[in-house]
């Protein structure tokens, strides 16, 4: 029997599926796997199911002379080597869409958290600090009616707008590539980068990383905002360059920040921690039960699929391997 590798535990609905027809074997513990590691568990499998925080670089697919497909187990693509996967005839893909309302839906989290002082006011109040009401305990910012910018513009950017526009009657401006066919739909603007950032009261990142946006945002784009507006980020922590974000938020140019993501994952920059405006969370965009199995399903089916012979529903590198049906 045919064998897959699974690097991380994901919800048990996708492991069903896949022990259908696979030796399926999973990393049972909560932590990342080295490069060693996950070459030295590939040797002999058909399929591999691997998180965005796994380098599938050239050593790690010579390691595997059977290997047929890579499933990421997330939207993001930027930890496999793509052309080489093709060059070596193994189809990559991975799970767009499923988890688009999620992360959309955790950005306006972050947003909230940081508009309102949530994750300190929590703190204050467990630890007995709290004696009742006062006129001019933890001030926030209301957003109503103000203006948001999204760097990005795609599925996750346009459900960011759509809540914006309709659940909070704002002013959304966007930048993006190119024009987006969701702008009518939720009465934006594009604009470019520059003017976006100088005149939102919020500024959102859910924009792909590329050899174009790595370290997009940097300190000459700080200072271009407002000093009390807020700097989101759900997209990936190298379009951020993080000394530059630690110097705004040292020197108070913006009013705060709100991230799932960092540079260098797992790793992260500790002194981000220190900045009461500054709420860190553990890359839990798409951290729903629903999404969770849904993603998981996604990558099971895409390796079943390839498989039986079939081309799978989201493939990256598809082209003349296989078209892709995203």
């Amino acid at each position: 029997m045919d064998k897959v590798f699974v690097t991380r535990r994901i919800p048990q609905a996708g492991v069903d599926i896949l022990e259908k027809y696979f030796k399926v074997e999973v990393n049972g513990e909560e932590r990342n796997l080295s490069k060693d590691e996950i070459i030295e568990n590939i040797k002999d499998t058909f399929g591999i199911v691997t998180m965005v925080s796994d380098k599938i670089d050239k050593e790690v697919m010579d390691s595997a002379e059977n290997l047929k497909i890579i499933a990421n187990y997330g939207v993001g693509i930027n930890n496999v080597d793509i052309d080489y996967a093709t060059r070596k005839k193994i189809l990559f893909t991975n799970t767009p869409g499923v988890l688009t309302q999620a992360t959309a839906e955790l950005a306006w989290g972050l947003i909230m958290a940081v508009a309102r002082n949530i994750v300190q006011a929590d703190k204050f109040t467990r630890s007995g600090e709290f004696t009742g009401f006062s006129p001019t305990l933890m001030l926030g910012k209301e957003f109503y009616s103000s203006t948001i910018g999204i760097i990005g513009m795609g599925r996750i950017g346009s459900s960011i707008a759509r809540m914006a526009r309709y659940g909070f009657n704002m002013n959304v401006l966007y930048y993006n590539r190119s024009k987006s066919e969701k702008e009518l739909v939720v009465d934006a603007k594009r604009v470019q980068l520059d003017e976006l950032l100088s005149v939102s009261d919020i500024v959102v990142v859910s924009a792909p990383l590329n050899s174009e946006s790595k370290h997009l945002i940097n300190k000459e784009k700080f200072e271009l905002m407002k000093n009390d507006a807020l700097f989101i980020n759900v997209a990936r922590g190298e379009v951020v360059d993080t000394d530059d974000l630690i110097y705004a938020l040292e020197n108070n140019i913006i009013g705060g920040a709100g991230l799932d993501v960092y540079e260098n994952e797992p790793d992260f920059d500790t002194r981000l921690a220190g900045f009461k405006n500054c709420t860190l969370l553990p890359h839990i965009g798409s951290a729903t039960v629903e999404t969770r199995e849904k993603m998981s399903k996604i990558v099971a089916n895409n390796i079943v699929s390839v498989y039986k012979g079939r081309c799978p529903d989201y493939t990256v590198n598809g082209g003349d391997l296989c078209p892709a049906k995203n």
